[in-house]
């Protein structure tokens, strides 16, 4: 039987499709007409065809026979099935192939001959080793742009090293940045490493994809996690250029300006943003001290940084005789930017209010309803849809049938475990 999901998870505005029916009929995207070879498993290189495949692109994943991505069995499982593996593998189709079959590398190949894109995010000599490297398919196909993901490039010392997220974000340093002074690195409560790459790996294709359009060549792009990860720190790198020294945790707070950081109130925690001395002048005079405008610790953004504790205390003190509405509601009326510190379980229920566009939802054939998150950007003319995940193999006679395979042909692939 069906779990029986809470009503609130599908009160308007979502459009709640309960259908029995496989894949609808997908609404034409941006991306229609272009076809995505999905070699990659887990999560960095599926967060980046989920993207891709958002837009209107046919995602063709390719899984092993028998056990297909490794992420299928990763849970959270809802009637024994992966509801983080459908979440990554949206909108795709999926088919199966042994690559370690000569005639799985011919359907393979017969695939990319009319194919824009390949994603891969094997360890580098995987794909050489199975004939599915760029040098390879190119030459089948030279439109092809290629990408591929890995933990530390192509090249290199690190090369050879096997990365997961945690690994990357260790390494990168944003671990050495997270977390409170006094404790111990902390990693970032999300994959951001797998995910920060995947919307680069987005990103690039995109950009290879316009370049060949105009007239430019395919391309291969060799995308590391560990570069992304260091990309993504922009204000802790340009500490590191301009004195030379590593950056140091400093819990919620900015590093640079002050108070910029969480507070704690009656009934739960606040951010707030003072950015500058105007700024300042007005929040002390909302939390009744304006006389810290005048005092030499605080008079100024610099000073103000240098006494971050006395300041914190001070500010702590008053937030906590307040709940977090009425922190809220001073800070509104003082023209000082503040939120709440919300669980994800209130961000999904304010995102269900304000957005039609992020959330999908569906009847899932194993899962029951399910809720589908889509890529954040609004394009003014170009609505989509989310289709589920697909099952294993779900459309592996389709898509070899579509390469004028018939019955007998898929037959003989099934008996030489092709397939």
């Amino acid at each position: 039987m069906l779990p029986e999901f809470p009503a609130s998870l599908y009160s308007e505005p979502l459009r709640f499709i309960l259908s029995d029916a496989l894949h609808q009929e997908k609404t034409v995207g941006m991306l229609s007409g272009i076809k995505v070879v999905d070699l990659s498993r887990v999560m960095s290189g599926p967060y980046c065809t989920a993207l891709l495949a958002d837009m209107g692109a046919e995602v063709i994943k390719i899984e092993t026979p028998g056990s297909g991505d490794d992420s299928r069995h990763f849970g959270p499982h809802v009637n024994d099935y992966s509801v983080y593996f459908a979440q990554l593998n949206r909108n795709k189709k999926s088919i199966t192939l042994n690559l370690k079959q000569p005639e799985a590398c011919e359907v393979l190949r017969k695939l990319v001959a009319d194919a824009d894109v390949v994603v891969e995010n094997f360890r580098p000599g995987v794909a050489k080793r199975l004939g599915v490297d760029y040098e390879s398919l190119s030459a089948i196909n030279p439109r092809l742009v290629y990408l591929s993901i890995s933990g530390f490039g192509q090249s290199g010392n690190l090369r050879e090293q096997p990365a997961y997220d945690l690994v990357i974000q260790a390494m990168s340093g944003l671990m050495h940045i997270t977390g409170t002074p006094d404790g111990d690195p902390t990693c970032v409560g999300e994959s951001i490493a797998d995910m920060w790459t995947g919307l680069f790996g987005s990103w690039s294709i995109l950009a290879a994809l316009l370049s060949r359009e105009r007239g430019g060549p395919g391309r291969y792009i060799d995308l590391a996690m560990f570069d992304a990860m260091l990309a993504l720190q922009v204000t802790a790198f340009s500490r590191l250029l301009a004195d030379g020294k590593a950056p140091m945790r400093v819990g919620n707070r900015h590093p640079m300006t002050t108070p910029v950081d969480s507070f704690p109130a009656r009934d739960g925690h606040v951010v707030a943003v003072v950015s500058h001395d105007g700024a300042f002048r007005k929040f002390a005079a909302m939390i009744g001290k304006p006389e810290l405008n005048d005092d030499p610790r605080f008079c100024n953004k610099t000073v103000r940084s240098a006494n971050v504790d006395e300041l914190k205390a001070i500010i702590s003190a008053w937030t906590r005789t307040h709940t977090v509405e009425e922190v809220l509601s001073d800070c509104r009326e003082a023209d000082i930017p503040a939120g709440p510190v919300w669980d994800l379980a209130t961000a999904h229920r304010q995102l269900q209010e304000q957005s039609t566009h992020m959330l999908h939802a569906m009847a899932h054939p194993l899962c029951g309803p399910m809720q589908f998150m889509q890529q954040p950007a609004r394009f003014s003319d170009a609505p989509n849809e989310a289709q589920r995940d697909p099952m294993l193999g779900e459309h592996t006679v389709e898509v070899l049938k579509g390469l004028g395979m018939n019955d007998a042909d898929i037959e003989q692939l099934k008996q030489r475990q092709a397939i």
